[in-house]
């Protein structure tokens, strides 16, 4: 016991502290990433519902292209905490410069298909001709600012990677700071500065147009390469990175460089997009059940998504403990830290699964007065407390797994479980039932899917962390 209690405290609690360290930062800059589109739904939603409709869609077409973009350039942070590990600094410099060229190709391509291929999709989606077109000029203006987010979630990736993970949450929150005023001028115009200011602004000021959807795209797009000129201008100026001095002397691009990016990070993008799209999917097969279950659905995702954010920076952390430890060469300490963070995302679930228990109530009235859909909000919740554990666990356990740059099996492991059985058999439930034992559950059976599907994720790949771990 005596000896148990020393490695706990020579070990455990201490890598515990450095692992809730690093995540802590990680956890607000996505939260002040995900205010931004908050802000611009609330800020459209107060113009008019066509902005609102226009910008509603538009997100649900740019945010996963982002995503994926996002996931594969975060194969850069196990790439780096491996090299700073290993005490490579030489090697970390062309690495960056490798995924900032990735970066700057996948922000193209991005812009180039919001530019180009919306208004098909809208046709096929038969969007309203006034939304689609309102929504084609939001997305034009978001496709200028896609290079620039890409290139921040470059550096941030090799930021996190250096064990430095404060900078992406006051870079974001700067970002969030230039959206929100951007957006009131943009959106509104004159008259809504006039509203907010009084009339002793200027009159030249005071005749500037509403630009709706179209002005918040622009407001998106200026947030997204402030973020990006600010990370840049932090990596050459910052302490921390003057022995990589990324900045001093550009690496031409090079196979072997973006090969071992695309190896690592291509996956960890499919990943992020398949979770994506399961959420996506499911939206739009209960949105037949009627707007009293697509309402409660929606508030109990917004309430669960939020506090994910938790143990997901904990996996983005996860990443960075096991690469640097295993850049060392020190297998067995990657090991403990591997499992230490994976004890600490249960205890987190128990916590996630409280809060969401004592303070769903009171968070769902925030939301709603309509009773109806306030009692089937809480009753999703119900099983949304169940699948605490299971999505903390499959989340880190995949974080660790990255640190080891073995992210194929996790991307392989999350198709199955989230698309065949998750959302395969949530829809299978919801709609068909089992037979004549069991009547179709509708939304909740869609939510049991869910946890099914997750379990499966976490199993699988607590398999797979435990193969590996011990083979290295």
């Amino acid at each position: 016991m005596g000896g148990f209690t020393q490695q706990v405290k020579s070990v455990y609690w201490p890598e515990t502290r450095m692992l809730v360290h690093l995540a802590l930062p990680i956890c607000g800059a996505q939260l002040a990433q995900a205010g931004m589109g908050v802000v611009d739904v609330m800020m459209t939603g107060r113009h008019n519902a066509t902005s609102l409709a226009a910008v509603s869609v538009g997100s649900s077409l740019w945010m996963p292209l982002m995503l994926f973009m996002t996931g594969t350039l975060m194969g850069l942070t196990p790439i780096v905490a491996h090299l700073l590990g290993g005490q490579r600094h030489t090697a970390i410099r062309p690495a960056v410069h490798q995924a900032l060229w990735v970066a700057l190709l996948l922000g193209i391509v991005a812009a180039i298909l919001l530019r180009t291929a919306i208004m098909p999709i809208f046709e096929l989606m038969n969007v309203p001709q006034a939304v689609s077109r309102e929504s084609a000029a939001y997305l034009s203006a978001v496709a200028f600012g896609m290079p620039g987010i890409a290139l921040f979630q470059a550096l941030r990736a090799f930021s996190d990677g250096m064990n430095h993970t404060r900078p992406a949450l006051w870079i974001s929150l700067v970002g969030l700071a230039v959206n929100i005023p951007a957006n009131y001028v943009l959106i509104y115009g004159g008259d809504g500065l006039v509203d907010l200011l009084g009339t002793w602004i200027p009159e030249s000021v005071q005749q500037l147009p509403a630009l709706g959807a179209f002005g918040c795209g622009v407001a998106t797009a200026l947030s997204m390469w402030t973020m990006a000129l600010a990370m840049a201008y932090y990596t050459r100026k910052g302490s921390t990175y003057k022995s990589v001095a990324i900045w001093q002397r550009l690496t031409l691009p090079q196979w072997k460089g973006i090969q071992e990016l695309v190896v690592v990070g291509v996956p960890i993008g499919v990943a992020i997009f398949v979770e994506v799209t399961l959420f996506t999917f499911i939206a739009l097969f209960i949105a037949s059940f009627g707007e009293i279950t697509v309402g409660a659905h929606q508030i109990a995702l917004s309430f669960t998504t939020i506090l994910f954010m938790l143990p997901l920076s904990l996996s983005m952390a996860l990443t960075v403990r096991v690469g640097n430890t295993l850049g060392q060469q020190n297998f067995a300490l990657a090991r403990t830290v591997a499992w230490n963070g994976i004890v600490v995302s249960v205890i987190l679930a128990a916590v996630n699964s409280l809060l969401l228990w004592i303070t769903a109530e009171t968070v769902i009235a925030l939301y709603t007065s309509n009773s109806e859909i306030q009692a089937l909000a809480l009753s999703i919740i119900a099983l949304a407390v169940i699948f605490q554990l299971s999505d903390s666990l499959q989340v880190n356990l995949a974080g660790a797994l990255r640190g080891y740059k073995d992210t194929r099996i996790v991307m392989i492991i999350t198709v199955l479980s989230y698309w065949i059985v998750g959302l395969g058999g949530g829809h299978w439930l919801g709609s068909k039932g089992v037979g004549d034992m069991v009547a179709p559950l509708g939304v909740h059976g869609y939510w049991i899917g869910l946890i099914i599907g997750l379990s499966v994720a976490a199993l699988l790949l607590a398999w797979r962390l435990q193969r590996i771990s011990r083979w290295r």
